[in-house]
């Protein structure tokens, strides 16, 4: 077992992360990185691209979406949860600047999933 700061072991405290016999590789951890930000540039990409113009043009779709917005907002939030994870889990030396900007992402889609939340509410 490898020595952890206390910083470390709260992250894997709070995350739940187990000891693993193998650590995931680095491909694999910049995979589930890469992921995580594909979906969360999806995510922008609808919200301040695909939905402004194309929405208005459609009468019907009206609350879709906001609807849609929260889908793939919460969808974006668990695979930066999952990235974290991983490179955690990894001890890989970026973990923490990874998880500064998946934290940073996090918060900025948790701004527009409440946006979303309060859209279809009223």
């Amino acid at each position: 077992m490898k020595t952890r700061s206390a910083a470390d072991q709260f992250v894997w405290y709070v995350l739940r992360i187990k000891e693993r016999r193998s650590p995931a590789s680095d491909a694999a951890v910049f995979k589930a990185f890469r992921r995580s930000m594909m979906i969360s540039a999806l995510r922008c990409t609808l919200t301040y691209v695909i939905f402004p113009f194309l929405l208005p043009m459609v009468s019907f779709a009206a609350g879709v979406g906001p609807a849609l917005g929260i889908i793939v907002g919460v969808v974006a939030m668990t695979c930066d949860v999952y990235t974290i994870r991983r490179f955690f889990q990894a001890d890989h030396r970026f973990r923490w600047p990874v998880s500064l900007v998946a934290f940073g992402i996090m918060s900025l889609l948790a701004v527009l999933l409440v946006q979303d939340i309060v859209n279809i509410s009223s």
